[in-house]
């Protein structure tokens, strides 16, 4: 019993540190409202989504409607969906990097009122339904746990292996960058060195046109 506790909050312990967040809303009445994360490849998503408005109790309840958009790094469109109140959807990343949804408005709410979306945004290991699993593979509690444990701490080391691949990346292109910057104010010191020896050449010239010197 004691292992089972120390393993439930290793779960949970390792959950607080994985992207399962729930995020909420405020809708502009015109224009959109995105929300992005930076995703590294083949990671599933899942996503719910509600709009919320604040209704008065003796006024009939009204829900606008909404359209929504995803869009992948490169600019692919990957979800879309128009004339919505609630739904959910799912998509697995196909290129690292930032995707990004955005909601917009479709019609008004009634006397201004805010107009809110709850947004339930589930990556990786947080989005699989592991009660499924285990009904599925009819697997035991402490199983599941152990299951659920692996799961993360895997997460984890890949997240990990992804964070120092960005920073390799990132080192090479501050490399880069460095010795481009070297070689222009290398070319930029020649070509101010040329300008002056050109100058006082033409300078010295001149002067013995005149017979200055």
């Amino acid at each position: 019993m004691k292992l089972m506790n120390v393993l439930k909050l290793l779960v949970v312990a390792t959950m607080a540190m994985t992207a399962a967040e729930a995020i909420w809303l405020e809708l502009p009445s015109s224009g959109a409202k995105c929300v992005y994360e930076e995703i590294r490849n083949n990671v599933v998503v899942l996503v719910n989504y509600a709009v919320i408005v604040d209704n008065e109790p003796d006024k009939p309840k009204f829900i606008p409607d909404i359209s929504l958009k995803v869009i992948s790094p490169f600019g692919n469109k990957l979800h879309h969906e128009e004339n919505v109140t609630r739904g959910k959807f799912g998509f697995t990343t196909t290129e690292p990097g930032y995707y990004m949804t955005c909601f917009f408005m479709n019609s008004q709410a009634p006397n201004g009122k805010s107009v809110h979306i709850g947004l339930d945004w589930k990556t990786g290991i947080a989005a699989k339904d592991w009660d499924s699993i285990a009904r599925k593979e009819k697997i035991q509690d402490i199983e599941l746990v152990l299951m659920k444990f692996q799961a993360w701490v895997q997460a984890i080391h890949e997240k990990i292996v992804y964070l120092e691949k960005r920073e390799e990346e990132m080192s090479e292109v501050s490399e880069r960058t460095n010795a481009a910057v070297a070689v222009f104010s290398g070319m930029s010191l020649s070509l101010c060195i040329l300008a002056a020896a050109t100058q006082i050449w033409y300078l010295k010239r001149f002067f013995r046109k005149k017979k200055l010197i």
